[in-house]
């Protein structure tokens, strides 16, 4: 038998503490200074002016803002739950299966949008949709919904699968041999221990298409900004704490989300 003291320890390597807080400095410090001075009562966004809110109370009564986040949440929205729902067919249908010829090509098919660069795929649906317009005529925001419910479905498809992989299916083929139809071994057995892997692809699919800009930018048409793409025309036009206070509402919904997500997952664990 092995002793446990001589396995391989990665958090037990020279200097892994010190790469690990390297890490999170560079990642989460300028998040910080982004929230900080988010409350800076000045213009400017390197000289602290004092404490105040003026930012969000100018964020919220900025028309533009409030129409591009209502525009932002009902595009992610619906994107999510329609990208969830084919996310989880196909894990059902590539996990709940014998291997068979092709199996492994279609984990690349539907993981492509993962390694493809974003840019490749936006130019692609670009040029696609401009030749859909001019055939219907039809501009909506119909096109960035299924832009990002393409683009989101690996997203929500990774966690679900994992979820699936780790579930035990004795509990399954147990209701399969007392007669129960597919549908019904799914909605009584598997999807009560499947639900939280499909939250956590629900809520990253929401997040990976709130936070989109490069797809959007290529597919919106006039005046179909989301909240990510007026942030970066703004950048353009100066940087004002206002972008900030937008950010720190992000980092703040991103939060919750992740809290949420922790609360539900831990009291299933319990159960």
């Amino acid at each position: 038998m092995t002793d446990r003291r001589t396995r391989f320890d990665i958090r037990r390597q020279p200097g892994f503490g010190s790469v690990a807080w390297l890490c999170f400095v560079v990642l989460y410090l300028p998040i910080l200074i982004v929230v900080v001075y988010a409350f800076n009562a000045g213009r400017s966004v390197a000289t602290w002016q004092g404490f105040s809110l003026r930012w969000f109370v100018s964020a919220w009564h900025n028309q533009l803002i409030v129409e591009c986040s209502l525009r932002s949440l009902r595009i992610g929205s619906i994107a999510a739950v329609i990208s969830t729902i084919a996310a989880t067919m196909a894990a059902l249908a590539t996990t709940r299966t014998r291997p068979y010829p092709g199996l492994t090509l279609k984990y690349a098919i539907i993981n492509q949008p993962l390694m493809v660069p974003e840019i490749v795929t936006a130019v692609a649906l670009l040029i696609v949709f401009a030749r859909v317009k001019i055939w219907t005529g039809y501009t909506g925001l119909t096109y960035l919904v299924i832009a990002h419910t393409a683009f989101c479905i690996p997203f929500a498809y990774l966690p679900i699968r994992a979820r699936l992989e780790n579930m035990d299916r004795v509990l399954e083929t147990a209701a399969a041999d007392l007669y129960a139809s597919s549908w019904r071994v799914f909605r009584y057995v598997t999807f009560p221990r499947l639900w939280p892997g499909i939250l956590a692809g629900l809520m990253l699919a929401f997040v990976i298409s709130l936070d989109d800009v490069v797809i959007t930018q290529f597919v919106k048409s006039a005046g179909q900004d989301t909240l990510s793409t007026y942030m970066l025309g703004q950048l353009r036009r100066g940087v004002t704490p206002e972008v900030n206070a937008i950010s720190t509402i992000f980092v703040l919904i991103s939060i919750i989300v992740v809290v949420v997500f922790f609360i539900v997952n831990r009291k299933r664990s319990e159960q």
